[in-house]
């Protein structure tokens, strides 16, 4: 069993910020799939075979409690899971896969290294920069993204949600050679 996660905030003023790219990719998957979620685990998640798809619902910077459930209740291990969010470091446009590490000054992420108490969970990163100079951060990641990033957006979108399903198949090193780069 396997648990795919994305990332973001579950109000409709959020719905299409730079903060939720995490759910825009989780987004693209179930809708290639059809499949429709259900609430548990202070979540929206749906079980597809041995894999399941998890949107937490506790706001990013509670994130881990809504993933201890889920992992606790299919009896998951830490290394079963991928964690699909932004990063405000890389441009649109690039994704970057990584087996471990610390949280970036992600609050997503420190949230779900402090509930599950290890750094080592696979993560797919979704560039969402540049982080225009006098704009701070929290800002920025919830703004909408602009029009003109759309058509680059989409397409990016898509390249994400099937880099999220071939790390169902493939070993860290050949997802990182396929997908670790710009793709716009």
């Amino acid at each position: 069993m396997k648990l795919i996660i994305g990332l973001g905030n579950p109000d409709i003023k959020y719905i299409n910020t730079r903060h939720n790219s995490g759910f825009m990719v989780l987004d693209r998957i179930l809708g290639k799939k059809n499949l429709k979620l259900q609430e548990k685990f202070k979540s929206f998640f749906v079980k597809d075979s041995d894999v399941i798809y998890l949107l937490p619902q506790t706001y990013m910077n509670l994130s881990g409690f809504a993933i201890v459930e889920a992992m606790n209740f299919y009896k998951l291990d830490i290394k079963d899971i991928l964690v699909v969010y932004d990063d405000i470091s890389l441009p649109l446009g690039t994704l970057r896969f990584r087996q471990n590490g610390s949280d970036g000054g992600h609050n997503g992420i420190k949230s779900i290294i402090k509930e599950t108490g290890s750094k080592d969970f696979d993560r797919l990163k979704f560039g969402i920069g540049p982080q225009p100079k006098n704009c701070p951060s929290e800002k920025f990641v919830l703004e909408n993204f602009a029009k003109n990033e759309t058509e680059n957006l989409n397409k990016v979108l898509d390249i994400a949600a099937n880099a999220a399903v071939d790390w169902l198949n493939l070993d860290m090193q050949k997802l990182q050679e396929k997908y670790n780069k710009n793709h716009i």
